[in-house]
C-alpha cells in the first residue's frame, strides 16, 4: 500500500477517536490560531491536513473562512458533521493530498498544518504548494511533534512512532523544518516550542495499535539508553515526553512561488 493511501486508511479507521482525543482537542495553540485571526480579519485560512479538525474549528469560530483539507474521507465527514453541529458555517471541506494541492496559488491569507506533516512522504513538495497557495503577505503555521537534535533521542522516537503507527514518516526536528522552510521560500520560522505527555495507553489505543507492536514499543523504551530516557521522560508505564513546535513564517520576498 502506497503512503497516501496507507495514511488515508490508518486515519479513516480511528477519525472519531481523534476528535475525542484531549491531546488534538485542546491546547493553548489553538486559543493561538484564533487569536491570530480576530487581530488581522478577514481571513481566508487553509487547514492541511486536518484531521478531525480541530485547528479548523478554532480559526472559523474566530471568524475565518476555513478550508479543512485531508486525505481521509472519513475525516472530513467528521469534520463537516461537527462544524455543523457547532454552526460554523464558514466552513467547508476538501479531500486531496498535501504535496499537490487542488487550490488556485494566492488562495489563502493563512495556511495551517497542525499534528499531520509527520505522515507526509514529501514534506519539501507540500511545503513549496504551501508557498504556492499562500499570499505574499501572508502566514504560514506549522504546528507538529519535533525530535529532539540529540541523534540518539531521534531515533528512539522515530522507532516507537513507527511501531505504533504503519503510517508515520518522520518527526523532524526543528533545524531540519528551518532548511527545508528556506528552501521552499519562507523566511526564517519564529519558533516556540513545548512538550505533551503521552499517556502510552491512550497514545496506542488511538491509533489501535497491535498487541504485538505495543510489546515491541515497551521492550524498545525499556531498553533505550538512560540519557535518551531521561530527555524524553519515559515513565515506569511507557508513557513519555513528546516535543512539540509551532513555526511561524512568511513568504520570502522576491522568492517568487513555486510551481
Amino acid at each position: 500500500m502506497k503512503q497516501h493511501d496507507l495514511a488515508a486508511h490508518q486515519f479513516g479507521t480511528t477519525a472519531a477517536a481523534y476528535l475525542t482525543s484531549t491531546v488534538h482537542a485542546q491546547g493553548q495553540d489553538l486559543q493561538r490560531l484564533g487569536a491570530m485571526v480576530q487581530q488581522a480579519p478577514p481571513c481566508r485560512a487553509l487547514d492541511l491536513g486536518c484531521g478531525a479538525g480541530h485547528a479548523s474549528f478554532a480559526l472559523a469560530a474566530a471568524g475565518a473562512q476555513v478550508t479543512a483539507l485531508d486525505l481521509s474521507p472519513e475525516m472530513l465527514a467528521i469534520v463537516a458533521q461537527e462544524a455543523q453541529a457547532r454552526g460554523l458555517h464558514g466552513l467547508q471541506t476538501c479531500q486531496g493530498p498535501a504535496d499537490k494541492l487542488p487550490i488556485a496559488e494566492a488562495s489563502f491569507d493563512l495556511v495551517v498544518t497542525r499534528f499531520s506533516a509527520h505522515h507526509w512522504p514529501d514534506v519539501p513538495a507540500a511545503l513549496r504548494e504551501m508557498r504556492r497557495v499562500v499570499r505574499p503577505e501572508g502566514t504560514l503555521i506549522v504546528i507538529d511533534a519535533v525530535a529532539l537534535e540529540s541523534p540518539l533521542c531521534d531515533t528512539l522516537l522515530q522507532t516507537v512512532e513507527l511501531l505504533r503507527d504503519a503510517s508515520h514518516v518522520r518527526d523532524y526536528r526543528v533545524s531540519e523544518w528551518a532548511a527545508m522552510l528556506d528552501q521552499a521560500g519562507f523566511a526564517a520560522p519564529r519558533t516556540d516550542g513545548w512538550t505533551l505527555t503521552m499517556d502510552f495507553a491512550s497514545w496506542v489505543a488511538r491509533m489501535r495499535t497491535p498487541e504485538l507492536r505495543v510489546q515491541a514499543i515497551r521492550d524498545v523504551l525499556d531498553r533505550a539508553p538512560q540519557e535518551a530516557r531521561q530527555a524524553m521522560r519515559v515513565q515506569t508505564d511507557g508513557s513519555f515526553d513528546l516535543s512539540v513546535a509551532w513555526m511561524q513564517a512568511q513568504p520570502r520576498a522576491g522568492s517568487g512561488r513555486a510551481h
